[in-house]
Formats: C-alpha cells, sequence, structure tokens
C-alpha cells in the first residue's frame, strides 16, 4: 500500500454488498477504481472488487465489462461478493500494477480478491497476454462468497452463448470468445449462487485456449513474476525525495497506458465519463492523441524512464513517415487508424444516467496546428539521448524537417486549437507557440548532429515566429497574453510559454500573465481551462492539467510555499489508490471526466519533480 495520505482511506469503506443474500448488487457507478493493465489491455476494478470495464482485444475495443456506463441488471460486470459484508479495503502491492481488495464481514471474517494482468519476461520477450487473473484468498475462516462473471459483447447488445467443459467456462460472442479457467465449482459460477469457501480460489479469463498446467499453480507463478517485474521497472527509475510513492503511482499508471503491439499511447482508458455533470461533454478518449503522448514521454523521461518513449517512437515513425510532409491528424487510433468516426451509442445509459456514450472521436477531422510541435518535441530526446539503443539520427531529421516545414507554413493559419473548439476557429496562442518550439528544437538538433547550415534554417523560422507571437498575444487591456492572437480571453494553455522554454518566467510579462489567469479563472486551487464559453457553454469543473500547469508557473516565478500548498491539495483531489481523472469539481471535489488521464498523471510527476527538495539536501 502506497504511503500517501489519501491512500488511508482504504482503511475502512462501507460495501454495499450488505444487501440481501440473493439479491443482485449494483452500486452507484463511481471513479474510486484501481487499473490493471499490462500494455495490452486494462480494467477497472471499484472498492467492492468488481470489475466494472474492461475493452478487449484492445484499449478502444468491445467493453465486455461496462457496468461503469451501464449498472443496471442489463450491465456486464464481474463480481465477487461477500455474505454481510460491511466493510472493504483497497489497494496496490507496492510499486505494482497488482491491486488486492479486502471484503470483511461484522466478525472480521473475509476474502482477498487479487487482481492483476500478467506481465514479465518470458523467453527473452515481453509476456503480456490478453488474460485476467483473479486470486481470492479466506481470511481467517470460511465465509459463503458468490460469483457473478456476465461479460456481454457488442457494446452490451449480445449475450453471449455460454458452453461449458470439465474445468473450463467458454462465453461466445459474435467476434471473439472468452474462456474461464478456474477450480470453483461451476455449477456455482453458472447458477450464480451463493457458496462456502474454505480455501483458495483462481480465475483467469482470457482467449479460447487450453491450460495446459495447474490453475492454481500458473495463477500463483504468473503473480509472483508480475510482482517482480513492476518492482525491478519501479526500482529504475529516478525519483524526486519527496512525494515518492506519488510518482511511482502516476509513472506506474502513464506506463500502463502505453499499448505495447504498436506504440500508441492514449489519454485515458474510459469514454464519456461526462467533464461535469449533464454537461454532454462526454468523449471517447481511448485513443492516441499526439499532444497527450508527448507530455506523458517527457514526464518518464524526467524520471529516466526511457523505454516508453523508445515504444511510442516507434508509432510516431509511422505517422511522420504516412503524412509526407503534409497534415498531421491531431490523434489516430492505436493501431494508426486515421478514420475514428464518431457516433453514439443509445441504448447505454451512460455514467450515472449521463448521456450520449460516445465511440470514436470527431476531434479525428480536426485541424489543430500545435500537433506539429508536439511531434518534433516528442522525438526530439531521441537525437540526444546515449541510452537509447537505437538513437536517431541524419535519416530521421530529415523525416523530421517535413514535419517542421508544415509548422511553419501553417503557424499564423486559424484552427481549433488544443481544447478541440468545434465550431470555431482562431489563430490561437497554444498552437503558434508550439509551431515555434518545432522549429526551435529543429535547430538544436541539427547543432547537435553537426548540421550547421540547416541549425541556422531552423533558428531563423523560429525567430520569424517568436516576434509576432510575442507581439501579437499579449493583450495590454488585460496584462496578459490571451489564447488567441489580437484577442483579449484568457486561456491557461499560455502557461506553456514557460515549459518549453519560450519566455522566462520571471519576465514581467509572464508574471502579469499569471496573475490574471488566478483572477479570470481559478476556484481556489483548481484552475479551468478558459473563460470564453465554447459549443457547450462555460466550462464547470477545473482541468486537472491547468491545475498543475499553474503549479509549474507559481514554482517558476518564485511563489514555491504557495505551489506546494496547491500541489497537497491535487494529492487529496485523487482517489484512495493515488489516481486522478481529467476534471475535479471546485465544490464538491468530485472527479469528472475520463479516468485515468494521462495529463493528470504527468501532472503530478512534472509537480513533485519540480517542488521537492533535493536529495543531497537531506542525504
Amino acid at each position: 500500500m502506497t504511503s500517501t495520505a489519501s491512500d488511508t482511506n482504504s482503511a475502512a469503506h462501507t460495501n454495499p454488498n450488505e444487501a440481501a443474500p440473493g439479491k443482485p448488487v449494483t452500486p452507484e457507478a463511481s471513479l474510486n477504481c484501481g487499473v490493471i493493465g499490462n500494455c495490452s489491455y486494462n480494467a477497472l476494478v471499484d472498492r467492492s472488487g468488481n470489475i466494472v470495464w474492461c475493452c478487449l482485444p484492445r484499449f478502444d475495443g468491445d467493453p465486455v465489462f461496462n457496468a461503469l456506463l451501464d449498472n443496471s441488471e442489463n450491465g456486464s460486470v464481474w463480481s465477487i461478493e461477500l455474505e454481510n459484508c460491511v466493510k472493504t479495503e483497497q489497494f496496490y502491492d507496492p510499486n505494482t500494477a497488482v491491486l488486492r481488495t479486502r471484503l470483511m464481514d461484522a466478525d472480521n471474517h473475509g476474502i482477498e480478491i487479487t487482481d492483476f494482468a500478467p506481465r514479465f519476461t518470458s523467453r527473452d520477450r515481453m509476456f503480456r497476454p490478453l488474460m485476467l487473473i483473479r486470486r481470492i484468498r479466506i481470511l481467517n475462516s470460511a465465509v459463503r462468497i458468490r460469483v457473478r462473471l456476465r461479460p456481454r459483447f457488442d457494446w452490451g447488445r449480445e449475450a453471449p452463448e455460454i458452453t461449458r467443459g470439465s474445468h473450463h467456462i467458454r462465453y461466445v460472442g459474435p467476434d471473439q470468445t472468452l474462456r474461464l479457467n478456474t477450480d470453483a465449482s461451476l455449477s456455482h459460477l453458472l447458477s450464480e449462487t451463493w457458496f462456502l469457501a474454505n480455501s483458495s480460489l483462481n480465475f483467469m479469463l482470457g482467449p479460447d485456449e487450453t491450460l495446459n498446467d495447474g490453475i492454481e499453480d500458473v495463477c500463483r507463478r504468473f503473480e509472483k513474476e508480475t510482482i517482480n517485474y513492476w518492482r525491478n521497472w519501479s526500482r529504475r527509475l529516478a525519483l524526486p525525495y519527496e512525494w515518492q510513492d506519488v510518482v511511482i503511482r502516476a509513472a506506474i499508471t502513464l506506463k500502463m497506458s502505453l499499448y505495447e503491439d504498436t506504440g500508441a499511447i492514449i489519454a485515458a482508458m474510459t469514454t464519456s465519463i461526462p467533464e461535469a455533470p449533464g454537461s454532454a461533454r462526454n468523449w471517447d478518449y481511448r485513443f492516441c492523441w499526439l499532444r497527450d503522448a508527448f507530455f506523458v514521454v517527457r514526464a518518464l523521461n524526467s524520471i529516466s524512464e526511457v523505454g516508453t518513449m523508445e515504444e511510442y517512437l516507434r508509432w510516431l515513425s509511422n505517422i511522420v513517415a504516412s503524412s509526407k510532409g503534409g497534415h498531421i491528424q491531431p490523434l489516430y487510433g492505436i493501431g494508426l487508424e486515421e478514420f475514428l468516426p464518431e457516433s453514439t451509442v443509445d441504448h447505454l445509459p451512460g455514467y450515472r444516467g449521463h448521456q450520449p456514450v460516445r465511440v470514436g472521436n470527431q476531434a479525428q477531422e480536426h485541424f489543430q496546428h500545435d500537433v506539429y510541435g508536439n511531434v518534433v518535441l516528442g522525438a526530439a530526446q531521441a537525437f540526444l539521448d546515449h541510452r537509447l539503443l537505437n538513437r536517431a539520427g541524419v535519416a530521421e531529421f530529415a523525416h523530421l524537417e517535413a514535419v517542421g516545414e508544415q509548422a511553419f507554413r501553417v503557424h499564423d493559419q486559424p484552427d481549433a486549437g488544443m481544447w478541440e473548439l468545434r465550431t470555431r476557429a482562431r489563430v490561437h496562442t497554444s498552437s503558434m507557440l508550439m509551431s515555434w518550439a518545432a522549429c526551435d528544437r529543429l535547430a538544436k538538433i541539427a547543432n547537435v548532429l553537426e548540421l550547421p547550415e540547416r541549425a541556422a534554417h531552423w533558428q531563423a523560422r523560429a525567430e520569424q515566429i517568436r516576434v509576432p507571437l510575442l507581439r501579437d498575444s499579449w493583450s495590454e487591456k488585460r496584462q496578459a497574453f490571451c489564447e488567441s492572437l489580437g484577442g483579449e480571453d484568457l486561456d491557461a494553455s499560455v502557461l506553456l510559454m514557460a515549459e518549453v522554454n519560450f519566455i522566462d518566467p520571471k519576465d514581467p510579462r509572464f508574471v502579469k500573465t499569471v496573475e490574471a489567469l488566478e483572477k479570470s479563472l481559478c476556484d481556489g486551487p483548481y484552475m479551468r481551462r478558459y473563460e470564453a464559453p465554447d459549443d457547450f457553454g462555460k466550462p464547470e469543473t477545473a482541468f486537472n492539467i491547468c491545475t498543475f500547469w499553474r503549479i509549474d508557473a507559481l514554482a517558476r516565478i518564485g511563489r514555491k510555499d504557495e505551489a506546494r500548498e496547491i500541489f497537497e491539495t491535487m494529492l487529496k483531489a485523487r482517489n484512495h489508490l493515488g489516481l486522478l481523472s481529467e476534471d475535479t469539481h471546485p465544490v464538491t471535489g468530485e472527479m469528472w471526466g475520463n479516468f485515468p488521464q494521462t495529463y493528470s498523471m504527468v501532472g503530478l510527476i512534472n509537480c513533485a519533480m519540480r517542488l521537492s527538495a533535493p536529495w543531497d539536501s537531506v542525504v
């Protein structure tokens, strides 16, 4: 269990499963969930030990467990219930993605559920099967439990055909078949009856393949190997002195957002969790945004985890090659899909009844010109880092230059901006800023590659962007850099000017911008994205990454004590396992938006690294 203050919330949680035996339990959907995954798939486990979300066979696939969006009897869930349960505890095995949930009755008898997705090295390659393992350990004495395994297919439309073997159950759908191997009674599972459990039980749900060894031996070995993998992975991280558990949990969560088969990094593991109740700001985030992926790579690089960057560069290189120096979409599918049509699934009631449930994302049609800077920034370290097995060179630089040329061509053209406005186009400050960053980093890479002519070329182009950007994004009226050139609306994204080294954070204009944003966009410690109404009105909730940008900016301009205070507030906004969604409601403190959000987990790492006391000050 991690040692951060908020994790103590796992100690005692009233469990809704204390309902009368035999009556199905459908507690209200919540983002108080843990995440398990192995870079092939992910699943969300709520505080009662229910699998409430799991897409197969990929992150963007069919949610075979969808109770997060439909917690009615029609929803699909995998629950393990304890009779007369009154309390639950939930925690991660330290420094791993192995999750444990304890269900206890009034006599302090109960069970411990261990959930994990196997991930470890086998036969000189990473073993990461589409396999979900659940293990039950009896605590103190025999208890009565019930297991309800109810996968569905085609977004909940199709109930599976069920067939039974000697030690397995097959769930046959139109496009995939799942097999459950177990040492529990198949009769009890199929009838969903309560039964006495007096010894450990094992469940392995995955592809329709025969299990060659005993299930208990396999599950025990896979658990041990998976724990060892994650502990060794965490051990190599370059952590700050303070908030080490915060950074480790955020880093593991970001790693689980990597689809290792292609190198894509998803923005979040869910779809259609609204940014605010009743807002209809329900989006599908199970795709790879080049902007979000850059921030993930940058955060993990900062703690010396460069493996994710190496995987991501495989995916990014394919995007760059296919663009041929032309338009690049802001997002693609995790398998490099360009066409991600947005539709709604009307038969699902949605998270807490908030429709619509969306599949796909219309933003793939947008022109968001900051994307070119994110491509170059995401790839830049590959030219500089001597640890990499395959450092980028002159050939890769030529491909990247084509992206830079496109950045320069469009740097002063209107676009949808990084917040993906659907009905309004402007020359956004953040987009022009990233075009400058593309040219600036290309100049620096050219210097490393000893290409002085190319370095001079790109430095000149960066300067051509820098001068009008500084001049025209500044508003004398607002005494701040604004969201668009010649505009007067405020936008938190201008705080990135300091992060990408466009401006000295001590510059009076940047300091005044921070102050203006605090007056207009902040609800106490929290910060919203922008002040102007968008397609859905004015934002109601705080966007977590903007709060983290504010923390970073405050530290840079010398207000470090205030930055630390706000950071501690954001740590309390996490759930009991240290995870964050996209948004925080400034009044209730509740999490909204897709979960867990990579942007938010990035913010935790960046701010901990920025604010922590140095090791040599205490050791």
